[in-house]
């Protein structure tokens, strides 16, 4: 399998990435693909579909040798489960799936057709493997089980950035910012309440730390 082109977002690391998508709506990447893929016709009725599935390289997470189990962040980095029963990035094929929403479609002369999408998880130039329009009366599960991410889905932080450090932020990237803080990047097993922790964002250096469930920003570097 190669991939096909990439998508470009705000994350140039992988801390701070929501861990699934969809998690932060206000989140947009935009996917560019490699000739001869990127032509007008390969896209062709794909306006008429407002999500999309994309398959997409870990490429931060590849490895040699395979592990059975894996310890899911949001148990606490404590538990194992079996890999196939997780959404591990250490996978044998390390291919990532996403549903994203689409904003617009973009026919340029320097990159061919270009895809606006939101409620992205990708690291910025994470290689795509394949796009599929989402169909709601086949993909759409409201009755499925989701294990331990059923527990954990509604838990969010409260977010809070004084005036001061506000205004470095521009206006077209704070709600993003703060979705992705509310989520908490945080791995589950570090509550150090002194700690000062860092995500890289749209050429941002966020700082936060947490206490008693509220994140609080104490700097911006950029």
């Amino acid at each position: 399998m190669k991939a096909i082109g990439k998508i470009y977002t705000d994350f140039p690391e992988k801390f701070g990435i929501p861990r699934q998508s969809g998690l932060v709506k206000q989140l947009e990447g935009r996917i560019i693909l490699d000739p001869p893929y990127n032509v007008k016709e390969a896209f062709d009725g794909i306006e008429e579909y407002s999500y999309l599935w994309i398959l997409w390289q870990f490429s931060e997470c590849i490895k040699s040798d395979f592990s059975p189990t894996v310890r899911p962040p949001k148990l606490g980095g404590e538990k194992r489960k079996g890999v196939f029963a997780t959404r591990s990035p250490f996978r044998p094929n390390n291919i990532g799936l996403s549903c994203v929403k689409l904003e617009n479609v973009t026919h340029t002369k320097e990159y061919g057709t270009v895809l606006t999408v939101s409620g992205i998880d990708m690291k910025n130039g994470t290689p795509i493997y394949d796009i599929k329009p989402y169909i709601a009366y086949a993909d759409c599960k409201p009755d499925a089980k989701s294990s331990f991410a059923d527990i954990h889905k509604n838990d969010k932080l409260t977010v809070k950035i004084n005036d001061e450090l506000k205004v470095q932020i521009p206006n077209n990237k704070l709600s993003a910012l703060i979705g992705i803080l509310e989520c908490d990047p945080r791995p589950a097993y570090q509550n150090d309440e002194s700690r000062i922790y860092g995500i890289s964002f749209a050429n941002m250096n966020i700082k936060f730390k947490v206490s008693n469930r509220i994140l609080t920003v104490t700097d911006i570097e950029k």
